[in-house]
């Protein structure tokens, strides 16, 4: 049960910019409540303290700085064109904190990363980090966004604009191409979202 040490106005401020609902307390000693993906944050004099399933959904916005995370990012499309999907991890120094996939309709396999790369941004930045590691399997998606290769491509132009436009959100970030076997978490959730 993580306990952090804050002014409990700023951290129920810090909770409403990211789109939480802050909620009257259960007790007289609780100052306020709120909750996020299984877990619920519980403000006190000079502290919240979270519980749940995954409290690092808001231990994340809670601490000061925001911290920072490794993000893997994947995208498949069976058909090239054809149906495809995106899967994302969040892995901060406590492990695993967050991870999601969908289904994105018909498009091509290098859209469909680029798409699974803004994803995993838009999480990281709901998650409230500072600093965000980006790793992913496509060589091209890596070298666009980092202007090493040309994006040809209208969509995927437009896609390399997102993507950078959700960068300039962070303090500072890093994106490294892997091979497939280290971003499997990635590469697994977003085949599962196809299977569904």
């Amino acid at each position: 049960m993580p306990t952090i040490e804050c002014d409990p106005d700023l951290a129920a401020d810090r909770l409403q910019e990211a789109g939480l609902s802050i909620e009257p307390g259960n007790t007289p000693h609780e100052a306020w409540r709120a909750e996020r993906d299984g877990a619920v944050a519980v403000a006190y004099d000079d502290k919240v303290v979270v519980q749940g399933s995954d409290p690092s959904s808001l231990t994340m916005l809670l601490q000061e700085g925001g911290g920072r995370a490794h993000v893997y990012f994947d995208g498949a499309s069976r058909g090239n064109p054809g149906p495809a999907a995106v899967g994302w991890v969040i892995v901060t120094s406590d492990g695993i904190a967050a991870d999601g996939n969908a289904r994105i309709g018909e498009t091509t396999n290098n859209d469909a990363e680029y798409q699974a790369l803004i994803r995993a941004l838009e999480a990281a930045r709901d998650y409230g980090l500072d600093e965000v590691d980006l790793r992913g399997d496509s060589q091209l998606i890596v070298k666009q966004v980092r202007g090493e290769w040309d994006a040809n491509e209208p969509t995927l132009r437009e896609r390399r604009v997102r993507v950078r436009e959700l960068l300039t959100g962070f303090d500072r970030w890093s994106l490294e191409h892997v091979p497939r076997e280290i971003n499997s978490h990635a590469d697994e959730l977003a085949n599962e979202a196809l299977d569904e």
